[in-house]
C-alpha cells in the first residue's frame, strides 16, 4: 500500500508468504488421485518457462486461478467453457487430490495443475503477457494487524500479475473480509496499469458465471458480505511507463 516496498524481483518482496501449510487429512481417495492422476494433469516443478502449446496441445486464452481450494469451482468453470485454458496453484495436497478426481470424473482436459508458491510459479514459468485472467478467491484475509505483510495482494505481487497479463487481461479478486477488500481494492487502484471495471471505482456485482464457492457459502451463513473486484490491464500500457 505504501510506497515503501522494496523494488526489483517480485519474490524477494514476498519473502514472507501468504500461506501456511497445514496438515490437512489426504484421504484414500485423494492420495491415490496424486499418485495416479499427477502425471497427466499436474506440472512439474522447474524454473524454464512452460510452453503453453506443448502443455495443452493447443494455443487458447488461459486465466490461472491462484489458491484454488478443493477445486471446485475450476472445475465447474472449465466445464462450461472447454474452449479456453486453466492452470490452478494449490499448496495443500488434499485440495490438489480433489480436484484431479473432478477432472478425471468429468472429462476435463482443459486444465493443469500446478503445486507450491504461486509468486515463484507465475515469476519464472509463465511468459510476459502469456495469461488472459488471474483469480484470486477467498485467499486468506490474515485479519490480524500483525499478520498483514503476509496478505498475497500487495503492491509487488499486483504489478508481477499486470507484467503477466496480455493486454485487456482481467484481474477478479473475491473475499468476504470487509478490510481485506478495501486493501484489495486501494492495491489494485494504485496500479497505473490496471483500470477497474466497476464502473464507479469501486467494487462490481458478482459476475453470474462465477460459481458461489465453498468458503463464500459459509461466510454467507456467518453474515459476511462478498466483494468482487474486476480491473483490467490497460491496452496501452507498458511497464516501463509505470511512474515510481
Amino acid at each position: 500500500m505504501s510506497g515503501n516496498q522494496p523494488q526489483g524481483n517480485p519474490s524477494a518482496r514476498r519473502s514472507v508468504r501468504s500461506f501456511v501449510l497445514r496438515k490437512g487429512r489426504l484421504t484414500p481417495a485423494q492420495k491415490q488421485a496424486l499418485d495416479r492422476l499427477w502425471p497427466r494433469y499436474g506440472i512439474d516443478s522447474s524454473s524454464t518457462l512452460l510452453d503453453l502449446e506443448a502443455v495443452f496441445g493447443c494455443i487458447a486464452p488461459l486465466t490461472v486461478e491462484i489458491g484454488f481450494g478443493n477445486g471446485d469451482a475450476l472445475a465447474e468453470l472449465a466445464h462450461l467453457t472447454p474452449q479456453e485454458h486453466f492452470i490452478g496453484i494449490e499448496v495443500h495436497p488434499p485440495g490438489i487430490g480433489h480436484l484431479l478426481r473432478l477432472l478425471e470424473s468429468r472429462q476435463l482436459e482443459n486444465v493443469r495443475v500446478a503445486s507450491g508458491d504461486a509468486v515463484g510459479f507465475i515469476e519464472e514459468r509463465l511468459a510476459d503477457a502469456a495469461v488472459a485472467g488471474f483469480r484470486v478467491w477467498f485467499p486468506d484475509p490474515w485479519p490480524k494487524k500483525r499478520h498483514h505483510k503476509r496478505r498475497l495482494i500487495q503492491p509487488g505481487f499486483v504489478q508481477l500479475l499486470v507484467k503477466k497479463l496480455q493486454p485487456g487481461g482481467v484481474i477478479h479478486l473475491a473475499t468476504d473480509w470487509a478490510p481485506y477488500a478495501e486493501h484489495m481494492l486501494e492495491v489494485l487502484s494504485a496500479e497505473s496499469g490496471l483500470r477497474n471495471l466497476s464502473g464507479s471505482d469501486d467494487f462490481c456485482e458478482r459476475p453470474d458465471w462465477r460459481p458461489l464457492t465453498r468458503f463464500e457459502c459459509r461466510g454467507e451463513r456467518l453474515g459476511h458480505e462478498t466483494r468482487d473486484l474486476l480491473f483490467e490491464k490497460r491496452e496501452e500500457f507498458h511497464p516501463d511507463s509505470r511512474q515510481t
